[in-house]
């Protein structure tokens, strides 16, 4: 008998292997800049001091728009560490990408914020209290985890030069900030005594926690751009993340005046309240100097080429978040020069929300802003000296 050979099947091993969902390989967790931009025009808008018909509403959508683009990004980035855990780890081991991780927190308080603000609107308000309830826990205790971690593989497993100290840096520290703001927003619906008390304190103590982490970043950060020049022309917008704990911890200071009377003893709650203004209008002051300095850095990086990068959604939350600090100052200070200013940053904040979101969506759906990232320049300062 003769048995026939057949011929043998194509190797398997040299058959590239097939890479499930490759569309989120590369999705960062700075994508949840994204719903963070997003979720504060809703929220900053519904308390402007200036209202019109139907602002409200819009508001609404917006916050609905914020809370589909926040469920959409949990499953990616969850197929993204199911599927392709080795590129999440190595998220984690990049120092230009890990600190982003403090997005996903921020990202989580102010949908969860925006749901009690004005989504209890659509969804009811004990719905809303619920929603935000699971957020605002989800997102401290992402927060309070990452001020931690992030800063401990700064300091164990990444290798960093002084050429390399970017604002970015801000972003797990300032966290626990975003918490300690929209923290009082629960406290009302929480039984009064002990419960309120301890509420409002846990606020402040991560109001505190931020606030040193930042003060011990911030120099740092101006010493790398005085020393090295200006930040490479892609990475110029994070110049307004410095905006990010200065309004937010503005913010959280008028929060704490606001809820403190009935919740904490007199005189202790007008402490609070002078604390709010004492504190709120020179860091207001020095946003605004800052502000005028960043936007100087980012015409000239237009100037020099600037196009778009997920990097332009640092123009928007950190401005929102001093839209709603000079609201709180506007409310207790009664000057009217407060509430035209917050006017005024919201009309900056709905103009680049705007454009980044056109953006976005162009390149998601193009596919650019999904594709491997380009390899640098050699060099860890490599195209960030002065040039003019």
């Amino acid at each position: 008998m003769v048995t026939a050979v057949r011929p043998a099947p194509l190797a398997t091993a040299t058959t590239a292997p097939r890479t499930r969902l490759p569309a989120v390989r590369h999705l960062g967790p700075n994508w949840y800049a994204s719903v963070m931009g997003t979720a504060i025009v809703a929220n900053a808008g519904a308390t402007l001091p200036y209202q019109f018909t139907g602002s409200r509403t819009a508001c609404a959508a917006v916050w609905a728009l914020s809370f589909l683009l926040l469920a959409v990004l949990l499953a990616a980035r969850a197929a993204h560490w199911i599927h392709h855990r080795d590129q999440a780890r190595a998220h984690l081991l990049d120092p230009a990408v890990a600190p982003f991780y403090g997005c996903l927190s921020m990202a989580l308080l102010a949908v969860g914020a925006g749901t009690l603000i004005v989504g209890k609107d659509w969804v009811g308000t004990g719905a809303a209290v619920a929603i935000d309830a699971v957020l605002f826990t989800a997102g401290t205790a992402i927060g309070l985890a990452g001020a931690v971690t992030i800063p401990y593989l700064m300091v164990v497993r990444h290798r960093i030069t002084a050429d390399q100290a970017s604002p970015v840096w801000l972003l797990p520290v300032v966290a626990p900030m975003v918490s300690a703001a929209v923290g009082p927003l629960l406290l009302p619906h929480l039984p009064p005594g002990q419960a309120q008390q301890t509420m409002l304190y846990a606020c402040g103590a991560m109001f505190g926690l931020s606030l040193l982490a930042t003060l011990m970043t911030l120099p740092v950060i101006f010493a790398r751009l005085v020393t090295a020049g200006p930040l490479p022309t892609a990475l110029t917008p994070t110049l307004f993340l410095v905006l990010g704990p200065l309004g937010q911890s503005t913010t959280a200071a008028n929060k704490f005046a606001d809820v403190a009377p009935g919740v904490v003893p007199a005189p202790l709650d007008q402490a609070f309240l002078a604390f709010a203004v004492l504190y709120g209008v020179p860091v207001t002051g020095f946003a605004l100097l800052w502000l005028a300095l960043a936007a100087a850095m980012v015409r000239r990086a237009r100037r020099d080429g600037m196009g778009f990068a997920m990097t332009w959604w640092a123009f928007t939350f950190p401005v929102g978040t001093c839209v709603t600090g000079a609201e709180g100052l506007g409310a207790h200070t009664g000057l009217p020069a407060f509430d035209w200013l917050a006017t005024g940053l919201y009309v900056l904040l709905v103009v680049t929300w705007a454009a980044a979101l056109a953006h976005t969506l162009r390149g998601t759906v193009t596919g650019r802003l999904l594709a491997a990232p380009r390899p640098g320049p050699p060099g860890p300062g490599s195209g960030t000296g002065r040039t003019r």
